[in-house]
């Protein structure tokens, strides 16, 4: 069997979350089915360390598809062509996308829609360009994988997809999260905010992650409950308008520490020396950072509107993400109570377990093997 694959994310100088999510699918499929042919569409000249392979024809598709007029030309002429002339059995895209074009059979990974939900979120152009396009892509898949129970009842409803097409496949996340010993922990303090305990955000800074609010929430604590909590935000802007514009004063603003992207091994370590981990977007179809703060051990306060209450369960407490006395409030409870943080703690080492990259791989080659069997 051939099986071309959308390998745009994986990019050696940094990965983020389409990335993550194809390097750990790819990579297994790879190596599991030596059998079986794989061909990887690049849109750039690609890191051989991606090639996880001798089955494996690395392909470079110019040119590269990082704006809406371009993906329309990427996927409707340089992928369209590259399907026949690799002769394909099956295209399975991590990101969504596919060529309406073809007529190889498509598998989708939708991880959710918000900008049908938040369109104001997204610049006007890509705005303009998943509303029109991704309907017309659930339509055309063969098949359609999404990351969490939520996104699926979202995608049927809004596209009017039948609930038989959607499969559900949990993300996992890297083993590099574990719970660490007191000294890495204090080191890694020391690293950040001179040993003092903090709060902790990952995700891209986009509107949706509401890392505004949560500056807002945090603001009101540091001045009013505990002067020693300091925050840490780890991502790098999606857009332009990275979602937040709030003046904090300065003696806030110099405990809060933006770091950027991190590699992978930095990330983990300050995840597990987090005092708590506060993640309270409005919109997320699944929220992997969740699951790598339950295997480090580390106590979550949670939002609870979309997907999040179903990774998460019973292993965080909860916040309206829109109230910002909420998230305060709920700050000041979890990071005062020593019971509470423990007792969430061994609930996410706990449920941490459900959640793996190798079980989500098995559910995409299934869909995979519904296609060579039909």
């Amino acid at each position: 069997m051939k099986i071309a694959i959308n390998t745009r994310f994986l990019l050696s100088s940094k990965m983020e979350g389409f990335g993550w999510y194809t390097f750990e699918i790819v990579k297994r499929l790879i190596e599991k089915h030596p059998e079986d042919e794989f061909v990887l569409f690049f849109d750039r000249p690609y890191d051989p360390k991606f090639i996880f392979g001798d089955n494996v024809t690395p392909v470079v598709l110019n040119p590269p598809a990082r704006h809406p007029i371009l993906f329309v030309y990427w996927f409707e002429f340089a992928v369209y062509k590259a399907l026949k002339k690799y002769k394909a059995d099956v295209f399975l895209s991590p990101d969504g996308y596919l060529s309406l074009r073809s007529k190889v059979p498509q598998i989708a990974v939708i991880h959710d829609i918000n900008f049908e939900h938040y369109p104001k979120d997204i610049p006007f152009i890509a705005r303009i360009y998943l509303r029109f396009f991704f309907p017309l892509f659930a339509k055309k898949a063969t098949q359609i994988i999404t990351v969490s129970n939520y996104s699926k009842q979202d995608i049927c409803s809004s596209y009017s997809i039948n609930e038989d097409k959607v499969t559900v496949a949990w993300n996992g996340a890297s083993e590099e999260f574990r719970p660490l010993t007191e000294d890495l922990k204090k080191f890694i303090r020391e690293k950040y905010t001179k040993g003092k305990p903090y709060f902790l955000f990952v995700g891209a800074l986009h509107p949706r992650k509401n890392v505004g609010r949560l500056l807002d929430a945090y603001s009101r604590y540091r001045i009013t409950v505990d002067p020693t909590h300091e925050l840490v935000i780890v991502g790098e802007a999606l857009w332009k308008n990275s979602g937040f514009n709030i003046e904090l004063s300065n003696e806030v603003k110099n405990t809060v520490h933006f770091t950027g992207h991190l590699p992978l091994g930095e990330l983990a370590n300050l995840m597990g020396a987090a005092s708590v981990f506060v993640y309270v977007p409005y919109f997320e179809g699944f929220g992997i950072p969740l699951v790598e703060a339950m295997k480090c051990g580390t106590p979550i306060l949670s939002g609870k509107l979309t997907s999040l209450p179903e990774v998460v369960n019973e292993a965080a407490i909860y916040c309206d993400p829109f109230n910002v006395q909420d998230i305060f409030e709920k700050m000041d409870d979890i990071s005062s109570n020593e019971t509470l943080k423990n007792d969430l703690s061994i609930k996410g080492l706990e449920r941490s377990k459900l959640f793996s990259w190798d079980e989500s791989a098995e559910i995409v080659w299934t869909e995979i093997l519904k296609i060579k069997s039909s």
